[in-house]
Formats: C-alpha cells, structure tokens, sequence
C-alpha cells in the first residue's frame, strides 16, 4: 500500500476522534460498579500508595496511555508531547500501528521519539494481527520492537473495525494464533493481546491464555468505537458500507464485562482495563473488577492537543481521582484495591450471568489475586 495512503488514513483517523461524535454509542457499563464506601479507612490519603509494577518497571500509579498515535510528522509530534509527561509521571505509553515504520524507514523517528523523551517508561510496540497474514513474522515484530526498544509488543486485533474500513483486511485465520505462539517463543519482549473498542471475551482470552500468553489489553467497548470511526470515512468517500457501520456502531462486549471474563479465563494474567476509561474513578473500578492498570488514549489524545500543560493536568487529576477511591475504599495499596469490596448492579450482573459468571465466582477469583 502506498506511503500516502497509510499516513493519509492515520491523519484522517486521529481527525475524525477529535472532532465526531466517536464515543458514546453505548456504555462500558462501569456506572453498574460501586466501590463500597468505607468510613474509616484505617489509614491517611498520604499514606494511599499508587505505584505498580508493569513490565519489570516500576509506575507511579496504575495508567498507561494505550497507543494511538505516530507515522507522520504531526503525530510523531505527540508522540513526543506524550513521552515527555510520561517520564515526568513516572507512567507507561504505547504506540501507534507501526506498519508504516516497518515498511517505510523514514517515519520511524515518529515513532522512536517515544523513548528517546521517556528513557526509563515502560513503552509498548504495536502491530496489527492481520499482518501477520500478509507475511509479518519474528523479523518485522522484532523491527517493531527495537525501533522504540520497547518492553513489549501489543498485538492488537480489530476485525470490527476492518470489517467496516473502506479498505480494511478483515482476515483473522487460527494462522495468526500459530504464528503469534512461535513469536512468543523466540522475541525477548511479552507479545500483549490488544482489541480495539470491541472489548475481549472468554472464549478468546481462553484460547491464547491455553496457549501461553498472560497480558491482555481489553479495550472494550463502551469508548471510542472504531467501526463508527470507519462510518465517517464511508460517509466522506460515499463508501457502500456506511450505513451497515451505522447500524454496528454499538457492537462489542462492554469494558467492566470484558474485564471480567478476561481475569476469569485468565486468572493470574496482567490486564490493561481500557476503553472508555475517563478519569480516575474509571480505572479504579477496572482494577476491582479484575484489571492491573488502566488505560487511556482518547482523553490524552484530547488532552495532548492543547499541550503539554493540558495533559499533565488531565493526568494530575486522574492519579488523585485513582488515590480517592482507595482511600475510600479503604486501599492502601492498588493490590487491596483489586480485592476492596464492590457491588455490581443492572445491565453488568445481567451480563455476567447470562454469561455464566456468578458474583461468587468472581469474587472467588478477585480474593486469590495478588
């Protein structure tokens, strides 16, 4: 594919985020979690302790910005802009799909500034899973790899959106399993098994987890939806699939669902509870339910864009919003908090046990988390 049709699309993509209705088509179904209020705590909010461990790196509080952004100069950009505040967080980022690195060399600066501005963050690589079909294997990953010397690799899996992208390549063969197994074997680096706004279920996390990988990014459904990110395409380019994007613009299992039946299926791996993540509240009822760390990547991206200023506020006050409700809760540390007592309600318990998982089982499973 042409360069200018990869950075074209890129460019469009981040457009149409800032400046459509992308979100909001249906919920994460986080507003169905309560963290059970505890009036005395047992401890002071100076004495809450945030920090996580994420990739043999030490955080400052349980975030990562997920990937977005890079492959041309504007958004290598904020790549930069991003690694910056991140260093000074003491937190993690991802990347953007490095495709257009991998196949054209002078774009990678746009993505390696990510660690050249944050040396000691944990920092994510990102390939797309249909690459893989199109003859990406251990070179081309470890190349991803390197360029940002990265701490691990994101894998992300998007048929959603490739289904419904004017030019998407909606192959997802079990090769990509096979292929990603061998990967695993040989990189160096945790291969993380990314969605992209349709949120991971049972079934899948069942079938990687069986076949050796523990890091699991949810991205639910409930945030930014991608297939009505490729609806504004159509709608621009008069596409035939514009219409069928609208009516599946809310397809996708809810976030607090597919954290659930993520830490379920897999019950000793290391989860990024994102999608539609907003403020720190949000990431603290992630990470009871079931995630390690939060997640967030349109609300930076919105956040970024007004400069530097703009996001260290944004992340100054989801850390305080993250350290308020455990200390609320009675948490002194994010392990308490994976355990802190809660209440599911509505359309999630529904979900849940139309799906086989009773709240026993879950808090079964939250009590033996470490």
């Amino acid at each position: 594919m042409p360069e200018i049709t990869i950075s074209n699309r890129k460019i469009e993509h981040v457009e149409i985020c800032l400046y459509e209705k992308v979100e909001g088509y249906t919920s994460t179904l986080l507003e169905n979690v309560r963290l059970v209020h505890q009036s005395l705590p047992g401890f002071s909010l100076s004495d809450v302790d945030t920090s996580v461990m994420f990739l043999k790196k030490r955080m400052s509080a349980p975030i990562i910005v997920t990937g977005m952004t890079g492959g041309t100069p504007e958004l290598g950009r904020l790549n930069g802009l991003i690694a910056e505040v991140v260093e000074e967080f003491g937190l993690g980022m991802g990347v953007g799909s490095q495709r257009i690195a991998i196949e054209k060399k002078e774009t990678r600066e746009t993505f390696s500034i990510a660690r050249k501005l944050a040396p000691s963050a944990p920092i994510i690589a990102n390939i797309g899973a249909p690459q893989l079909m199109k003859g990406y294997g251990i070179k081309e990953i470890e190349e991803a790899v390197n360029m940002i010397e990265a701490d691990a690799v994101a894998i992300h899996f998007n048929p959603a959106q490739e289904v419904f992208q004017p030019e998407g390549e909606p192959d997802y063969s079990m090769e990509i399993l096979y292929k990603l197994k061998d990967i695993s074997r040989n990189l160096g680096v945790p291969v993380i098994i990314k969605e992209t706004g349709s949120g991971l279920s049972m079934e899948v996390v069942s079938l990687f987890y069986s076949n050796g990988f523990r890091y699991f990014d949810v991205s639910g459904q409930g945030g930014t939806s991608w297939i009505s990110v490729e609806m504004f395409r159509g709608e621009r380019k008069n596409n035939w699939k514009t219409e069928s994007a609208r009516l599946f613009s809310d397809w996708g299992n809810p976030t607090a669902a597919s954290i659930v039946e993520t830490r379920i299926s897999a019950p000793d791996a290391y989860i990024i509870g994102s999608g539609g993540i907003r403020n720190g509240l949000d990431a603290a009822k992630a990470i009871a339910l079931g995630a390690d760390i939060g997640g967030f990547a349109l609300p930076v991206l919105k956040a970024v864009m007004s400069g530097k200023d703009s996001l260290r506020e944004f992340l100054k006050k989801s850390i305080f919003e993250i350290k308020a409700a455990m200390f609320l809760s009675g948490s002194k540390t994010v392990s308490d908090l994976a355990k802190a007592p809660l209440v599911i309600t509505g359309e999630l318990k529904d979900w849940l046990e139309s799906r086989g998982i009773s709240l026993s089982t879950l808090e079964s499973v939250r009590k033996r988390r470490k």
